[in-house]
């Protein structure tokens, strides 16, 4: 069956989509949403970056004890996920996504994407889009190894919350306006790419930092379709974002635990 018909069988359009994750179930969302929309779709899993590791870079950026407040932030955001599977749950139908793994979407794992075995498996799957999301940030070398136009979901509105827990922060600095995601194309910085397209959705009462990053993944599936399709198509139309600049972190256990108590924003 040749690709158009198979697109027309399907209701898939043609074109080979490399996904790159750590895997998870946010990620899961979009790869699942990706492969009902596209009819080649395969993801390269890395391995999770060791928390010794994440630790000594934070550290030698921010010194450690920012660095370990805010390991027990993601400790604790780890651990009171499995407080919040109803909230979980009600995201997961109001968007009729789902973050379980498909056993018919191959998966190639690899160490670390920046990995020379990794980079000639990507080259060799000859992908017309590579996707990334929740994934180590791209060496340049690995960058420019890549065959196609790089394109990476971001749980932040850019560029003003660049980095990690976008929408915590925007809570946290009264911009609820600019709670939200951005799909955009990949360069040497951290989330610096151009703005390809954005989404806003409304975080609930019941939304916490154990949430966010679901719901800012289960409302933007529609943009990623969208990118990845100009995509194929050689129409991306990077868009000029106004604004403030900067690149956020996550909240040391003790700022997190302060903006919970005295403002409710968890």
């Amino acid at each position: 069956m040749t690709d158009i018909a198979s697109q027309n069988h399907m209701g898939k359009r043609p074109g080979r989509v490399v996904v790159v994750t750590a895997g998870g179930e946010n990620p899961w969302i979009m790869i699942n949403a990706l492969s009902a929309s596209f009819a080649d779709v395969t993801v390269v899993e890395e391995q999770p970056e060791s928390k010794g590791l994440f630790l000594r870079r934070r550290a030698r950026r921010l010194g450690w004890p920012t660095a370990l407040g805010q390991l027990a932030t993601m400790v604790a955001s780890r651990f009171g996920k499995r407080f919040t599977r109803r909230r979980a749950a009600e995201i997961l139908a109001t968007y009729k996504v789902s973050g379980t793994p498909d056993p018919a979407i191959p998966v190639k794992p690899v160490v670390s994407i920046n990995d020379a075995e990794a980079i000639a498996h990507m080259r060799a799957l000859k992908p017309d889009v590579v996707f990334l999301i929740s994934c180590r940030m791209l060496k340049a070398e690995t960058l420019a190894a890549m065959p196609c136009t790089v394109i990476n979901f971001h749980a932040g509105i850019n560029p003003a919350y660049r980095g990690l827990m976008g929408g915590y922060w925007a809570l946290v600095n009264d911009d609820a306006e600019n709670f939200g995601a951005t799909v955009h194309l990949v360069d040497a910085g951290v989330d610096t790419g151009g703005v390809l397209y954005q989404s806003r959705p409304k975080p609930a009462a019941t939304d916490s930092m154990h949430t966010y990053p679901l719901l800012q993944t289960a409302a933007s599936t529609d943009i990623a379709i969208a990118a990845v399709a100009d995509a194929l198509d050689g129409k991306l139309k990077p868009v000029d974002v106004a604004g403030p600049s900067r690149q956020w972190y996550h909240p040391p256990i003790w700022t997190w635990v302060s903006n919970g108590i005295l403002r409710g924003i968890w």
